[in-house]
């Protein structure tokens, strides 16, 4: 009942876009990132949650109203700190050479502070190098202070006579006396403590008395 003819449209229906970003590297725990809010294809949106810089969180990208866009999201991995570990340097005596390492036991580099110490004992710090998640961590390094061996004094002698010299002090220390052992005449020997025993040398003079001639 109308005169009219057929008449067509066409409708566009376009599909959303996926926002598309460049992965945020990993960061160490406390460190500082951003999120972008363009995507690689243009598309303007906000993040959520909060921006969290102690956690690996995934966030969720949402378009600006009007873009035809889903959402996208994002997993951004926050990395704990590692605790370097070292073997325990042992105790040393007081002089003695002394390193510590510059690699840890799990493979972090760095370097300890304050400069080394070989004649006390001293506890150090390890700072690793920059761009390794890791924290500090201490030594301390026992340096004994040498142990002066002592000896009950040997009885002067007369010439000719007798006497020994002990191989162990009286507080334990082993070691060897120079020069032999001479009985004609007064001498001061010196004991060299075994080594690796954190001790000084000593010294002992042993009194050899000349035979007096009888007068009348």
């Amino acid at each position: 009942g109308q005169c009219a003819t057929t008449a067509t449209m066409t409708v566009t229906v376009n599909q959303p876009t996926t926002p598309t970003f460049t992965q945020v590297a990993a960061i160490c725990n406390g460190g500082t990132f951003t999120l972008p809010t363009t995507s690689n294809n243009s598309i303007t949106g906000t993040w959520s949650p909060a921006i969290n810089n102690t956690a690996t969180t995934t966030y969720t990208f949402t378009p600006t109203a009007g873009q035809c866009a889903t959402t996208a999201t994002m997993t951004v991995t926050v990395d704990q700190p590692v605790t370097p570990t070292f073997t325990q340097v042992a105790a040393i005596c007081s002089g003695d050479p002394l390193s510590l390492p510059t690699t840890s036991n799990n493979s972090l580099t760095g370097t300890w502070s304050p400069a080394i110490n070989n004649t006390a004992t001293t506890t150090y710090t390890f700072t690793p190098t920059a761009g390794q998640c890791a924290t500090t961590a201490t030594m301390t390094v026992t340096v004994n202070q040498p142990v002066t061996p002592t000896f009950t004094q040997v009885a002067a002698i007369c010439s000719g006579g007798t006497f020994t010299l002990p191989t162990t002090s009286n507080n334990s220390i082993t070691g060897t006396w120079s020069p032999a052992v001479n009985n004609t005449a007064t001498t001061t020997y010196t004991f060299t403590p075994t080594a690796s025993q954190c001790a000084t040398t000593a010294t002992m003079t042993v009194t050899v008395n000349q035979p007096t001639t009888p007068t009348f």
